[in-house]
């Protein structure tokens, strides 16, 4: 299954028809229900502040999920007693919006007991997940994911809802970094590369993978006599590639995508793409969202076409 992300290409606004669910009605008395056999109701948060988790019926769906929408961001859970991975998943997620404090509520939809809303938000298997923002559902997956592509999918559905949110902390991230830090880079890319094969496409195991590669390359390294044999010999490319790492250490990056951006100009065919390939790199390891990397990119394109 692919990372359940925010997409615009998933759902425009207003492509779930929920027009024949806008209409209030007061909810029906419940019966109380064993606790091992249901996903919890009611379920507060964690810093107290409100009900993080509640069960939705068509009745109640307007005020519980469109209405508290247009303030709150609300991920709504289609789950069923006979779905087994339902039993995986809804405990998750429920655990999640108690430790959101309020950021978030989950609502939670019985198909069984509500077929219509189902059918509304044309739900074809469960369990199956949407994120409704401003009444509209915005993004949605289906199965059981890893907790922390779940995170992220929370993140970024706060983002969407403009909630200003922390970046939670990622023990395994702390891990990765103490063995960078400490030296050990045999661990570290084993830790980043792990982070990797959970998260695809996490920045910041990306960034700490980039590290180790530089870390490698630099290793042994003389600073000032590398960046003298580059002086020395503008197109001898492995001499380039050393002193732009070195500088990148030493907090000149600009320095040295400058560096490289010149020499790709300089040079043609497998050089060419040895240096674009070692910039890139140099560029994963500050990250996409440096200014530097931005102009950088623009001065790389320019150069190569």
């Amino acid at each position: 299954m692919s990372d359940p992300r925010i997409t615009s290409s998933i759902f425009t606004r207003g492509a779930v028809d929920l027009s024949a669910l806008r209409t209030p009605a007061p909810a029906p008395a419940r019966p109380a229900t064993p606790a091992q056999s249901t996903p919890s109701a009611g379920l507060p948060d964690a810093a107290g502040g409100g009900v993080a988790v509640i069960d939705v019926s068509e009745a109640t769906f307007q005020s519980e999920v469109l209405e508290r929408s247009l303030t709150t961001p609300v991920v709504v859970d289609f789950w069923a007693e006979w779905c087994e991975p339902c039993k995986q998943l809804s405990p998750l997620l429920e655990r999640l919006a108690a430790e959101g404090g309020g950021a978030w509520v989950l609502a939670k939809v019985d198909v069984d007991a509500n077929p219509r809303i189902a059918q509304m938000f044309r739900v074809q298997g469960i369990p199956m997940v949407y994120a409704v923002v401003g009444g509209q559902p915005i993004d949605a997956f289906s199965g059981v994911v890893p907790e922390a592509q779940l995170r992220q999918w929370i993140q970024a559905v706060l983002k969407a809802g403009g909630v200003s949110v922390a970046e939670p902390e990622d023990p395994r991230l702390d891990e990765a970094d103490d063995a960078l830090m400490s030296g050990d880079l045999d661990a570290a890319e084993r830790a980043y590369r792990k982070i990797l094969a959970e998260t695809p496409s996490d920045a910041a195991a990306e960034a700490g993978l980039a590290q180790v590669g530089l870390a490698r390359r630099v290793a042994g390294a003389d600073p000032g006599a590398a960046l003298a044999a580059a002086q020395a010999d503008p197109d001898d490319v492995r001499a380039q590639l050393l002193a732009a790492d070195i500088e990148v250490l030493s907090g000149q990056a600009e320095a040295a995508y400058a560096r490289l951006v010149g020499l790709v100009r300089r040079t043609a065919g497998d050089e060419r793409e040895k240096v674009r390939q070692h910039l890139v790199s140099l560029f994963t390891v500050a990250g996409p969202e440096d200014p530097a990397v931005a102009s950088a990119r623009r001065a790389l394109a320019s150069a190569l076409f």
